[in-house]
């Protein structure tokens, strides 16, 4: 049998009929929805599917996002070309097996008894030898020969002018042409079954039946029955959210525009949701222990759902999916962020809001999520600083890079950093900022610091303020230091302070001018004083709200260049002493013992004053800390109820047996011709062939040269 790229040629009078069934039918035509169905899954691959409008708008920008989105590039798996391709494939590759089978089968069966003598002598193995026996007994010696190692047989009986003469036509490995239509059918059977356990069975009942997408809110119960499918929809496959001591029996199938529910046969009761971690802090298992309740006949069952081992009741599997917030009480500990707010206390739900208000300014706060694990590597902790060239190690970097194959260049430290809150405050127009504060303190580079987070948008990474912490190792000493630099009266206080303590008695003068520039370096970098800033045509002179960029952009527009590195070392030295008078005043204030001037008190100052700096642009009036909470669990499950699962694995077992069977079955045929000679002997011609040229095949018939003509190589 030799492979065409052509298709079934139909008999029949339409002309169109026939060129389309030939095209379908096609190699070219299957190879093509082939490359197509790769394109398409990569596309799968790389661009992340089923992911929230607002996602792909951030990272493709709104113009791209709508082609993607119109041509269903973010849910590749379900859109509706793509399943056509996957059906035309289906079509394709069945029209090539009804086309090749017979021939198949017909080849199969065949030995090939009536090749002619001359044709023995066009093989690459070939032989011939003088035997001193008869050829009907030579043939019936080698065909049992060949009968004993495997090979069926056929012989043949020819007359001759010299005589009666005999053809022994054996064959083996024939079993390499059923692995054709093995591989072939698998790819008909994996198509099916994808098909099946797709969304071709949800889109019908949306097409046919009515059904359409929800994009509403309220309580399930409350749903239409027109977005609800059947107990008795023959695949699906959805999530289902389940709280720590609730049941669920309906699940949310997620559509383009919405979802549609699945009401199940039975709910599921999550008795409790069990997580168990390694020693670094990542988990190491997610397991949930249920309760199966069946609406018909009442049975309960319990079971256990962990990752890769589903549960199963009434042909619908639950997998362990991941695990999400139910609902956690949350009490929070807000601080001002610069002004003169007291701080307070407020209580919330996971998934709830919060009304909060400051005269004009009325904000929404949105408890969005609670991690009480927080596992992060610290390996590379100090790499934002950049690399120095001069402590480049060449051997050290060599050797990183050789050694064994699971050696990784990057080295990793991870640690569990405690809880965390994620929150968003909305303000009245709408516009949201989210934040991730951690609750207990981090050690960065040698110091305690809470990191609070914020981005403004999902498409940006969370950026941090990093606050060191005080002596009782929590955020009131910089909160304090934050209220007072905002208090004027405090501010004057720290410079009086920090004058008389830098000027010897009797020298007012000294004393006067001191106190000026004290008062001009706090201002800046307090805002009270507005920096000039220079600016172009062109570029917009930026926002300065305070600071050490408000203080370097005085310098810049009032100190010459020249000038400009020593009047900075004098501003920043004088900006030092007066903040570390602020905070000693605030801790008076606060009823604190004042903090000795010593190392760690320059040291605490050196980074509370980055933190003052960057705490200008925090974009909220307060943070909040998370001060309490009640953790409760809930797991996310996937129900699936696939009937095209086993026709699937079927469809993979052909595939598996019908590579096997062509790359590592080799067809071979041999022939033998004996022809009468007279005085009883015979001339035998023998010819080998293969579907593969291979040593095996040349040692084969080494082989049976010896065996079958009694002749020596």
């Amino acid at each position: 049998m030799t492979a065409t790229t052509q298709g079934l040629q139909l008999r029949t009078g339409s002309r169109i009929l026939g060129n389309v069934v030939e095209l379908l039918s096609s190699m070219r035509f299957a190879i093509s929805l082939l490359t197509v169905i790769c394109i398409a899954s990569v596309i799968g691959t790389v661009v992340k599917q089923r992911e929230p409008l607002n996602n792909y708008t951030n990272q493709f920008g709104p113009f791209w996002a709508d082609v993607f989105g119109s041509a269903s590039l973010f849910t590749v798996y379900s859109a509706w070309w793509f399943l056509l391709i996957l059906a035309f494939l289906v079509l394709s590759t069945s029209l090539c097996i009804i086309r090749n089978t017979p021939k198949i089968f017909s080849d199969y069966k065949a030995f090939k008894e009536n090749i002619r003598e001359q044709s023995l002598k066009s093989f690459p193995n070939r032989a011939e030898n003088a035997l001193a026996e008869m050829p009907e007994a030579a043939a019936h010696r080698m065909g049992q020969t060949l009968l004993s190692s495997g090979w069926k047989v056929k012989l043949q009986s020819r007359s001759t002018p010299q005589g009666q003469g005999w053809m022994v036509a054996a064959k083996k490995g024939v079993a390499n042409k059923i692995g054709y239509l093995a591989a072939h059918s698998a790819i008909v059977l994996v198509c099916i079954g994808g098909l099946l356990d797709g969304d071709l069975m949800v889109r019908a009942q949306m097409w046919f039946n009515g059904k359409t997408s929800y994009n509403g809110g309220g309580l399930i119960a409350d749903v239409a029955p027109e977005h609800r499918l059947s107990p008795q929809n023959p695949t699906f496959r959805g999530n289902l959210l389940v709280t720590e001591g609730t049941s669920s029996g309906t699940a949310i199938l997620a559509q383009s525009d919405g979802v549609l529910l699945q009401d199940l046969p039975f709910s599921v009761e999550l008795k409790k949701f069990i997580v168990e971690y390694y020693d670094t802090g990542m988990p190491r298992l997610f397991a949930s222990d249920i309760v199966i309740h069946d609406h018909e006949t009442g049975e309960k069952k319990e079971a256990r759902v962990e990752v890769n081992h589903p549960a199963s009741h009434r042909g619908i599997n639950i997998y362990q999916s991941s695990f999400d917030d139910g609902g956690s009480k949350v009490k929070l500990q807000a601080f001002p962020m610069g002004e003169t707010v007291a701080p307070f206390e407020v209580s919330g739900v996971i998934g709830g809001t919060s009304a909060l208000s400051n005269g004009s300014n009325k904000l929404t706060l949105e408890y969005t999520g609670l991690r009480v694990i927080n596992v992060e590597n610290f390996a590379n902790e100090g790499a934002g600083a950049g690399t120095d060239v001069r402590t480049v190690d060449l051997r050290s970097s060599i050797e990183s890079r050789l050694g064994a194959g699971h050696k990784t260049v990057t080295e990793k430290k991870l640690r569990n950093v405690g809880p965390s809150i994620t929150y968003k405050l909305r303000d009245a127009a709408g516009q949201a900022v989210e934040f991730h504060n951690y609750m207990l303190p981090v050690e960065l580079d040698g110091a305690r610091m809470i990191l609070l987070g914020t981005r403004e948008s999902p498409a940006e990474p969370m950026r941090y303020l990093r606050i060191p912490v005080d002596d009782h190792d929590g955020i009131d000493g910089f909160v304090r230091l934050r209220s007072a630099l905002a208090d004027p009266a405090m501010r004057d206080e720290a410079v009086r302070r920090y004058a008389a303590g830098a000027v010897e008695p009797g020298k007012p003068e000294l004393t006067q001018a001191l106190v000026a520039s004290a008062q001009r370096a706090l201002g800046l970098f307090a805002g009270a004083e507005k920096a000039e800033v220079k600016a172009d045509s062109v570029t917009p002179a930026p926002e300065i709200k305070g600071g050490l960029q408000a203080v370097s952009a005085f310098l810049e527009a009032n100190v010459p260049e020249a000038e400009r590195e020593r009047a900075s070392d004098v501003l920043v030295r004088i900006l030092n002493g007066t903040l570390f008078e602020l905070l000693q005043i605030s801790r008076e204030r606060a009823g604190q013992k004042p903090l000795e001037r010593d190392d760690a008190a320059q040291q605490f100052m050196s980074r509370v004053v980055l933190s003052l700096s960057d705490s200008f642009y925090y974009p909220a009036p307060v943070t909040f800390q998370l001060k309490d909470f009640q953790h409760v669990q809930a797991s996310v499950f996937q129900v699936a109820r696939a009937p095209g699962q086993t026709i699937v694995y079927l469809g993979c077992l052909f595939l598996i047996l019908g590579v096997f069977a062509m790359l590592y079955v080799r067809e071979r045929r041999v022939w033998v011709w004996l022809s009468p000679q007279g005085d009883g002997a015979s001339l035998a011609s023998m010819a080998l062939s293969s579907n593969r040229k291979t040593m095996e095949s040349d040692q084969e018939f080494e082989l049976l040269k010896t065996q079958l003509l009694k002749a020596q190589s």
